[in-house]
């Protein structure tokens, strides 16, 4: 049975959330990235922590942009991924680590 969890997530304030993910070993989207040494995909981590800010908002968050998105290391399958949100106006930044390692970071917002 293919799974990722969420823990359900921390409400520092108003403005941050901190929240967290694991993409199981047998997630179909592994399959073919990487035979023999799967990574998770990006846009698995981005659908992750949109779907992590949908759940704080309360409210799916539309069309957006993601004008910022950088991948600095890749997350395995199994390992936790700590998400941290934090809004600045109609945008709001993210950050992903794993094990206190950085693993991406951007900012998305409606679409201008």
């Amino acid at each position: 049975m293919a799974s990722s969890h969420a823990t359900g997530g921390d409400v520092d304030s108003a403005d941050q959330r901190h929240d967290s993910f694991m993409i199981e070993h047998d997630h179909p989207s592994l399959e073919g990235h990487f035979p023999g040494n799967p990574v998770v995909p990006g846009v698995l981590v981005l659908d992750r922590v949109l779907a992590i800010a949908e759940a704080w908002n309360g409210q799916p968050v539309g069309a957006l942009g993601l004008p910022q998105v950088k991948f600095v290391q890749p997350l395995l399958p199994g390992q936790r991924a700590e998400v941290a949100l934090q809004r600045q106006g109609a945008r709001m930044r993210f950050e992903v680590s794993h094990a206190g390692a950085l693993l991406a970071r951007g900012e998305f917002g409606p679409l201008s």
